[in-house]
């Protein structure tokens, strides 16, 4: 059972945004710091990815581990409440993302996920992107 009131769950939720969001922001940053110019959110591009590194033709899906299932994860839990809702909810999610990444390599896009519990470690963060963006 949820321990807030319907009112209160329903302000909380309002305020989560699909855009700027802290983990975008950090990996941002990061990119910005390490010399990387992008643009953010091409409507033109499937999904429309958060970050578009055009030189390198890889975009950055940066996932929320809650919202987009990040498996093995303790911010991916389920909540108690309203299970078939949210077992509903985070299917599509999933559904979509994974419609959105074929998309995006089927335009010749190299595609890079990065979690919400990859930014909050700076070192590794930095690792992982470059992982994705130095040349083969």
């Amino acid at each position: 059972m949820d321990i807030l009131s319907k009112e209160r769950r329903s302000w909380n939720m309002s305020r989560i945004r699909g855009k700027n969001t802290v983990p975008e922001r950090v990996v941002r940053s990061a990119l910005h710091r390490m010399g990387y110019r992008f643009r953010l959110h091409r409507p033109d591009l499937p999904g429309k990815p958060d970050i578009v590194l055009r030189r390198y033709n890889t975009v950055i899906l940066v996932h929320g581990c809650f919202w987009h299932r990040h498996k093995g994860c303790k911010f991916a839990y389920t909540p108690k409440s309203r299970k078939r809702f949210w077992k509903q909810k985070f299917e599509r999610n999933v559904q979509r993302d994974h419609q959105v990444k074929r998309l995006l390599k089927s335009r010749g896009w190299r595609v890079c996920v990065i979690w919400e519990c990859e930014t909050e470690s700076d070192k590794l963060l930095s690792r992982r992107l470059l992982e994705v963006l130095e040349p083969r």
